[in-house]
């Protein structure tokens, strides 16, 4: 057993993991759960719930296998980047975590549109990329800077009441209720970075919708920008596309669209691929995401240093590591940033834990009883 335990268990305990590109976030906390579930940080009690009524508290048994987690605002699987998850009570903290600030990096690529506003999506639109520049970029950047309202984009709102939109769109029944639009802020946009077609290695999805399928987006998507509630049976002809027009694509624009690359730092609830999608229509061309990290949630963030709400350095060290109780954990009131931990760490532990193991095999613990991934847990979680 470890030598020095933390002042609670099981525990409780705040941390995020740097997520990878391609695993949805439920994915990962899945795989964590025999992790955690056979370590010391998290073992249970075998006190027998007084509503157990099974032979020998099995019912108990088999509950306190699970260890207790979640997760404070889930990514894309294309998304890379800060996950904040929580343990046991920690739990009880993550909604403080949906509700604040985020940081985001996000690249698109210029020349088509697709149904997600991202690379997973399929096509709906290629357009022209003529006359994008860096400095076109930065002219229509102040229009996305501070408080904006934003609709959802029909890939996120592809149900209401538990039935997809396309379903009200092919059977023609009203939605319940408007898809209303909502108000963010964004407190920091900056374009980073403008790339020639000639200078990255991005390509468009493979698929594209069928016309069948682009239709009915089209019609859902006009009924959105109405605020209505039917889908219309069509698109009128008084209706125009806010995209550049596709006709003479091959011919107008030759080469490989340039790709750009933002940060923001956005108010709860702000969808970034809209802010990207919306980037390039009002340059008269057409983008999506084809990569986007969460950089920063919370007190947590990607390569963090410590930092003081003031943007004041704090003295890094024992002396910062360490209260007059000799306890690491920082609360988000005080503006410590935390790290995260590599996804790599806890999936090799994860395959070591499938590795057959004989009595006496040494398990890897070092002198204070901790596992290699327990040890960085610790020592970039916040206790609760």
């Amino acid at each position: 057993m470890p030598k020095a335990p933390p002042p609670k268990l099981p525990l409780s305990c705040l941390f995020a993991i740097n997520k990878p590109s391609g695993q949805p976030s439920m994915t990962l906390l899945n795989k964590l759960q025999p992790l955690l579930s056979k370590s010391h940080l998290f073992a249970k009690t075998d006190k027998q719930h007084p509503n157990d009524k099974t032979k020998g508290g099995r019912r108990k048994r088999l509950r306190d296998e699970r260890v207790k987690i979640g997760q404070g605002g889930t990514l894309d699987p294309l998304a890379d980047g800060v996950l904040v998850c929580g343990t046991n009570d920690g739990t009880k903290k993550l909604q403080q975590f949906l509700d604040c600030s985020k940081e985001y990096r996000a690249i698109g690529l210029f020349g088509c549109s697709t149904d997600s506003y991202d690379s997973e999506g399929k096509i709906v639109n290629e357009t022209s990329w003529d006359g994008v520049t860096a400095e076109a970029i930065e002219n229509v950047l102040e229009r996305f800077r501070g408080e904006i309202e934003q609709v959802p984009p029909i890939f996120s709102a592809l149900k209401m009441d538990g039935k997809p939109l396309y379903e009200y769109a092919r059977n023609k029944i009203p939605l319940p209720r408007p898809i209303a639009s909502r108000k963010v802020t964004v407190h920091q946009l900056s374009l980073l970075k403008f790339t020639p077609g000639e200078e990255h290695s991005y390509e468009f999805p493979k698929e594209k919708l069928e016309d069948a399928e682009k239709g009915e987006l089209e019609r859902i998507e006009k009924m959105v920008k109405e605020g209505g509630t039917v889908v219309p049976e069509t698109l009128g002809e008084e209706t125009v596309s806010t995209e550049a027009s596709t006709s003479g694509h091959e011919t107008q624009v030759k080469g490989r669209p340039p790709i750009f690359e933002i940060s923001m730092t956005v108010s709860s609830g702000t969808y970034v691929r809209s802010i990207v999608h919306d980037i390039a229509t009002a340059l008269q061309s057409s983008a999506h995401v084809v990569k986007l990290t969460r950089t920063r949630q919370g007190e947590f963030g990607l390569n963090a240093s410590p930092v003081v709400r003031d943007d004041e350095p704090v003295q890094v060290g024992d002396a910062a590591q360490n209260d007059a109780e000799g306890n690491t954990a920082v609360s988000i009131e005080t503006a410590l940033e935390r790290s995260c931990i590599e996804w790599s760490v806890f999936e090799e532990a994860i395959e070591d834990l499938k590795k057959p193991r004989g009595e006496g095999d040494p398990d890897g613990r070092d002198e204070d009883g901790w596992l290699p991934w327990e040890r960085e847990l610790l020592s970039k979680c916040q206790l609760v």
